[in-house]
């Protein structure tokens, strides 16, 4: 897999899937000065999903637009030259499935376009200088069977915020001697500099420990990125809870901080993200007054049937995907009755419970908003949704990147991870990966070795 970025100038023809540009419809300017070729089959699949009203049938829209800009340039089936030294083109004439009709029997659209690579790789290999053709796609059986037919074939990585595993987790680390963390104790206070050459994000935490014993502080880095403070509120009980690990410690902290506007969780299922987020905008809506209306939200994914074919009211239709959160605020209320935690959300008019399909258009002022399962999000929806935001509301984004249902989506370039890394140094944002499951021994078994 190659980051279309940088490399060598040799020249290339890069053949694209439909849902490479479904995922980002300005991928035709990202593969430099090499030859983009665009099978009719792709161009036939984006056209069914143009009516689609959500973020797959806005870039099929997207894509037509470009193309149809393109056409000023010249014919798109003879190749048009891109702004950025490279050219396009459609494909008409390499659609023959003999090359697979004694491999792959189905005629379908994947088929059909891994046909045109192959066919387009046989004609170059006849040539003096042939260049190499390349199927990008991020579907990863497409990939497989054009490796199993000798074609080179590769994942679109351009829409990667990160690479492998270097999310940033919002804290760190740092072995000091015995004397530093007692000056920490005792000034609430204590120079990064004077401890390590190291870069620090605003609101990182740090967890001080000692060279020489047990001894150890958690702190957290100043807006300015340049001292440690002590942590505030991380240790409090919280509507009944109260932080297990080092972790819960600094969500909790980032919860109940009015001047972190932004705050993000990431981690396994058991960790206690939605448990720790729910009670903090419970005790800050509710006890507090801090803000108006703790809003809960949720975006819907369905395997299977789409929400549309259940029977019955919007919240009866919601209820099977908001389910896990209803099951928290059950736990946090301590009802004992089933049906009793509607009872009391209907008589709290501060507390809603949302589909993120419901937010869109909506202005969302002092609120405690939290967006569970984050990581179904494209960057687009996050954008949105962030946008919504007015003033004097706080935004809670948490789920699991290694958990996307989203078919276009990945652990590197879902909303969630997105968020993270690009607000990693803004003032008022905060985040934390969590590690350590505390629902029970097995929920944190299955989580690391299932």
């Amino acid at each position: 897999m190659i980051n279309h970025t940088g490399g060598d100038k040799l020249t290339k023809i890069y053949v694209l899937d439909t849902n490479v540009l479904l995922q980002d419809p300005y991928a035709i300017y990202a593969f430099e000065d090499n030859e983009i070729v665009i099978p009719a089959a792709v161009l036939e699949e984006i056209d069914s999903k143009k009516r689609n009203m959500d973020e797959i049938g806005r870039h099929a829209r997207q894509v037509a637009r470009l193309m149809d800009n393109l056409r000023e340039k010249g014919k798109l089936h003879q190749k048009i030259q891109l702004d950025n030294g490279g050219s396009i083109r459609v494909e008409l004439n390499h659609r023959s499935f003999q090359c697979l009709k004694d491999t792959f029997l189905e005629l379908n659209n994947d088929n059909r376009i891994i046909a045109v690579a192959l066919n387009l790789k046989k004609e170059e290999e006849t040539k003096p200088h042939p260049r190499p053709v390349i199927l990008v796609s991020k579907d990863a059986l497409v990939r497989i069977k054009a490796d199993a037919l000798g074609l080179e074939a590769e994942d679109f990585l351009n829409d990667r915020v990160i690479n492998f595993d270097a999310i940033y987790e919002g804290f760190q680390e740092l072995y000091v001697s015995e004397e530093s963390i007692n000056q920490f104790y005792l000034d609430k206070t204590l120079q990064l500099k004077e401890l390590t050459k190291g870069v620090f994000f605003p609101n990182q935490f740090v967890v001080l420990k000692s060279v020489t014993n047990q001894s150890s502080a958690i702190s957290i880095v100043d807006k300015k990125g340049k001292q440690l403070e002590p942590c505030l509120f991380g240790q409090d009980t919280v509507w009944g809870i109260k932080a297990r690990n080092v972790q819960q410690i600094m969500s909790l902290e980032l919860l109940l901080r009015e001047d972190i506007e932004l705050v993000t969780l990431v981690g396994k299922a058991g960790t206690g993200k939605t448990l720790l987020a729910l009670a903090a905008g419970l005790l800050q809506t509710e006890d507090l007054k801090i803000y108006k209306k703790l809003m809960i939200a949720r975006p819907i994914l369905p395997v299977g049937k789409d929400i549309g074919y259940l029977p019955g009211e919007k919240e009866e239709k919601l209820r099977p995907w908001l389910q896990p959160i209803y099951d928290n605020l059950e736990f946090l209320f301590n009802t004992k009755i089933s049906g009793e935690i509607d009872k009391i959300l209907a008589g709290i008019s501060s507390i809603q419970v949302e589909a993120i399909t419901y937010i869109r258009g909506r202005s969302i002022p002092e609120q405690f908003m939290i967006i569970d399962e984050a990581q179904n999000l494209t960057k687009h929806e996050v954008k949105t949704i962030l946008t919504r935001v007015g003033e004097g509301t706080k935004i809670v984004l948490m789920g699991d990147p290694q958990q996307v249902d989203h078919p276009y989506l990945d652990e590197y370039n879902n909303g969630l991870t997105y968020v993270v890394e690009k607000m990693k140094d803004q003032t008022f944002s905060g985040h934390v990966k969590l590690s350590k499951g505390e629902r029970s021994r097995l929920a944190q078994i299955a989580a690391d070795i299932l």
